[in-house]
């Protein structure tokens, strides 16, 4: 019996290695806590279940989702509204806009539908893990495009090799990013449609951070002129609506690659339960607030690791988007080492940089999607076991 080729060139994903070391400290009797995983505890708006249960009640719902691959209309239209209202994006529900089930899906319906065997596919590093597997499932070969501290972690789209970016067919990128939590530019959206038009490349921008972020602009790719000549963006209601479980986004952009999409999904799945789409569409219609009340959660949390990092000899300046904090490491230690005596010492998990790329080095990051009491425990123990820390060569 033997497994296809291409399965080996995919690493054991993080965060099933993260979860396979946290189960089996719990069989040991250890009470880890984890802030390594981005994964919101906290419920969605109770509106959006009661929609859910409403529509699970009608039999209608229990066949086949309408209109299969593209998703219902009435979600799509919700989704127009949402980015014209959240963005000042104009979209064309019937034509730019596919409902997806997660805007993980996305990133591998949109290698498959764009990409071509033996294709070059640049890639941010640090970046999302999912994409390089979704590029070698199209038979194409990532590239790494380096993000940098020096540079807020934006790729220096000219510093790219000219016969690199001759030779890409396509873009992945993400921001606010997963993992540093930097956030983009108008100007750098902009030039980033210009780079893609010069090159022919066309860019995958996974946004599904989009509405979190402090302090700074909220941003679509699409808000840059031309992104819909050259890419598309993948969202998703995990983030802003803590339904990452309900498996429901969208890809909004140009209608050729939209239309690509599609077209896979068509031949992958059956599309999204009917009554997650109208849960959907009333997330997307009436829970604003919800989402502004999640910021503030998420603002108090991220200053009390703050705190606690400063108190332990951080001096640290973080990036203002995503629920995540991407913090260098000490004096002496690489990121997974760090990990190790962090979850030694604490039996508190956050996620080593390195396996978000070569770039990763060096860095660690915390997520704050866990609940109070137990992000202020994994704190007090940082603070009452760790020494003061030394930075720099």
């Amino acid at each position: 019996m033997q497994t296809a080729e291409r399965l080996a060139k995919i690493p054991p994903y993080l965060f099933v290695t993260l979860r396979n070391k946290i189960n089996e400290a719990k069989r040991q009797g250890v009470d880890v806590i984890s802030l390594a995983i981005g994964d919101p505890v906290d419920p969605a708006p109770d509106s959006v279940i009661e929609a859910l249960a409403a529509a699970a009640k009608d039999p209608e719902n229990h066949r086949y989702p309408t209109d299969e691959e593209w998703g219902m209309l009435a979600f799509r239209e919700a989704v127009a509204r949402w980015y014209d209202r959240r963005y000042n994006v104009q979209l064309d529900p019937s034509t730019e806009v596919v409902a997806l089930i997660g805007s993980k899906e996305g990133c591998h319906h949109f290698a498959l539908g764009v990409v071509n065997p033996g294709d070059t596919v640049l890639v941010t590093d640090p970046g999302y893990p999912g994409y390089r597997p979704s590029i070698w499932f199209a038979g194409a070969e990532p590239v790494a495009v380096p993000m940098l501290q020096d540079n807020d972690f934006l790729p220096k789209l000219d510093e790219i090799p000219a016969d690199v970016a001759r030779k890409a067919s396509a873009f992945y990128l993400n921001y606010p990013n997963n993992p540093t939590g930097a956030v983009a530019t108008r100007a750098f959206l902009d030039e980033l449609v210009a780079f893609a038009k010069n090159n022919d490349i066309v860019i995958c921008y996974d946004n599904p951070y989009s509405e979190v972020v402090f302090g700074v602009e909220r941003l679509s790719f699409l808000n840059a002129e031309g992104a819909k000549d050259v890419g598309v963006e993948l969202n998703s209601l995990s983030k802003p609506f803590n339904m990452t479980g309900w498996r429901i986004g969208m890809a909004c952009g140009s209608p050729e690659i939209v239309d690509a999409i599609a077209t896979v999904k068509a031949n992958t799945d059956s599309g999204i339960f009917n009554a997650v789409q109208y849960a959907g569409i009333e997330a997307l219609d009436s829970c604003d607030a919800f989402t502004e009340k999640m910021l503030g959660i998420y603002s108090a949390r991220r200053e009390r690791v703050l705190s606690t990092l400063r108190n332990l000899g951080w001096d640290y300046d973080p990036p203002k988007g995503a629920f995540y904090l991407w913090v260098p490491v000490p004096k002496g230690y690489t990121s997974a080492e760090f990990c190790d005596y962090l979850f030694d010492e604490c039996a508190v998990v956050v996620a080593p940089g390195a396996a978000y790329g070569a770039n990763g080095e060096g860095f660690i990051r915390f997520s704050l999607t866990v609940t109070e009491d137990r992000l202020d425990e994994a704190l007090a123990r940082m603070r009452d076991t760790l020494p003061m820390f030394e930075f720099g060569e």
